[in-house]
């Protein structure tokens, strides 16, 4: 269903967000995410030079790279366009203090302590937040087995996207219909959520 009918409104400004992910021949993965920012009009930056309708203000890259249990091996970050020319792309190779950190065990948490305020590009610290979520989605099916295979399947730990959201909590109608197995289940207490994404990305490192 899309948005209700606005008001009358004029565009101003455009912000786009996308990440991309490739398996890579080395079996590592990467994790592209790009922010582009462009003024809908004409506009006069603090330097003095003007920058015109549909070229961006800002186009700024950040690609990090994870092995099968989401630990980051390498954090590379570029610069296409932005404001401050000269000062802006300097921090760049500053995000590789990512490296070492894992997307599932505060990530988010540890980009805000090591990359915050001046110690970090806030365009490219956004950019950092939006990895884990795409490395699930990218890992889907592919490294973590998110389907429910009935009576054969032995794994004691329910998929991984379950009672992650409202729509497939435990108790709910989505889980009655697609992973009847699961419905109803009761997590023990501190049970990790991680568990089966640590089982199948062990069992495609062996299998590899």
């Amino acid at each position: 269903m899309p948005l209700s009918q606005p008001v009358n409104r004029t565009p101003r400004h455009r912000r786009v967000i996308t990440a991309d992910a490739y398996e890579r021949e080395d079996g590592l993965w990467d994790i592209e995410a790009r922010l582009t920012d462009h003024k809908l009009r004409d506009l006069v930056l603090a330097t003095g030079k003007t920058r015109q309708e549909g070229e961006a203000l800002h186009d700024l890259w950040l690609r990090v790279t994870i092995d099968l249990r989401f630990n980051v091996v390498d954090v590379e970050a570029a610069s296409e366009a932005v404001p401050y020319v000269g000062h802006c792309e300097a921090i760049g190779p500053d995000y590789r203090k990512l490296i070492g950190l894992n997307l599932l065990k505060g990530f988010r948490k540890a980009v805000r302590d090591r990359m915050a305020g001046i110690a970090g590009c806030s365009h490219l610290s956004e950019l950092a937040t939006a990895i884990p979520t795409a490395a699930i989605q990218a890992f889907a099916s592919d490294v973590i087995d998110t389907r429910d295979t009935g009576g054969d399947d032995h794994n004691p730990h329910p998929p991984f996207q379950l009672h992650g959201c409202h729509a497939l909590r435990f108790d709910g109608e989505a889980v009655r219909q697609y992973y009847p197995r699961w419905y109803g289940y009761q997590p023990k207490e501190n049970e990790p959520r991680t568990r089966s994404i640590d089982t199948n990305a062990t069992n495609a490192t062996n299998s590899g």
